[in-house]
């Protein structure tokens, strides 16, 4: 009886052990040595809102200036690393889109965005606006124009391509 209680403990540890292994890290707040993962500039010397994408088996984040590039990093084939979570800067409550936060994070699976905005990102191209309300999504494109979508419907069109610098586009205020 003893053998088989001490079999069910060690069970039963395990599996709490893989619970918690599966439970994805929390967002990490940004630094002002992040480096932006396709550029290697520095993310905080640029507005607009940032995304950070953590990678199984790496101990930081890939961050990246503008959500636009994220979204293209998550759309493409390839990767290091499985992706174990996703986080965005919630719009809805950054001061200001020249200082969208450093720890105002949403899970991108949660978040809404708002696509084909008006608007320039901090890397200079149009921008994908992410929001952790959807009626902060709603009012965002009253004002600048787009649509709000979730994270799996951002068309391919909004974040891979060429990136037209002849489109005027607005920094919000």
């Amino acid at each position: 009886m003893k053998f088989v209680f001490t079999l069910l403990s060690a069970l039963a540890l395990v599996g709490c052990k893989e619970e918690i292994a599966s439970a994805p890290p929390p967002p990490m707040d940004l630094s002002q040595d992040a480096l932006s993962f396709f550029c290697q500039m520095t993310v905080s010397e640029h507005g607009g809102p940032k995304g950070q994408v953590h990678l199984d088996g790496y101990p930081a984040p890939l961050f990246f200036a503008q959500v636009r590039d994220m979204v293209a990093y998550l759309k493409s084939p390839e990767r290091d690393a499985e992706i174990m979570a996703v986080y965005v800067s919630d719009m809805g409550v950054a001061a200001s889109w020249e200082k969208p936060g450093v720890s105002n994070w949403t899970d991108a699976s949660e978040a809404t965005f708002v696509v084909e905005a008006n608007v320039r990102g901090g890397m200079g191209a149009a921008e994908i606006v992410p929001f952790a309300k959807m009626s902060d999504a709603q009012a965002f494109a009253l004002r600048w124009g787009g649509r709000p979508v979730n994270l799996n419907a951002i068309p391919d069109h909004a974040a891979i391509g060429a990136v037209d610098t002849l489109l005027i586009l607005e920094t919000p205020s």
